[in-house]
């Protein structure tokens, strides 16, 4: 029998703004979806700087990870995507600074568009569990 995928998304993050979950997890890896720079208690982007959402982000990525047994430790890899890359070494300073001293393989892509007006940056990741809580 295959593995089974549990799909879901945590009420303490952005709410998705299409048909899919920011969660899928199965044996131990799990995919977190496009993410924007979005507060959730507001569902509006926390500012209109790059620096300011990739900060949210991984914000946001921190805390989806804490619901399936990760941390940002435990990040694979990163997909950025920038709207603009005149934006590339804000992004990077402040995602530098979100991550600490780990740096997991990571790409970066320009877009002409995000789903989320007014977005400059979107990230999403694979990681893996921890392991025994």
């Amino acid at each position: 029998m295959p593995p089974k995928v549990e799909t879901f998304t945590p009420l303490d993050v952005m709410a998705p703004i299409g048909p899919y979950s920011h969660i899928a997890k199965t044996n131990g890896f799990i995919a977190i979806s496009a993410t924007a720079g979005v507060d959730p208690s507001t569902q509006n982007l926390v500012s209109d700087d790059v620096a300011s959402q990739t900060t949210q982000i991984i914000k946001s990525f921190a805390s989806m990870l804490a619901t399936v047994n990760s941390d940002l430790a435990h990040i694979l890899h990163v997909n950025v995507f920038l709207t603009d890359m005149s934006n590339f070494k804000a992004m990077n300073t402040a995602y530098a600074a979100a991550m600490g001293e780990h740096r997991p393989a990571r790409t970066a892509i320009a877009v002409t568009a995000l789903p989320k007006p007014g977005a400059l940056v979107t990230m999403n990741l694979t990681a893996v569990e921890k392991g025994d809580p």
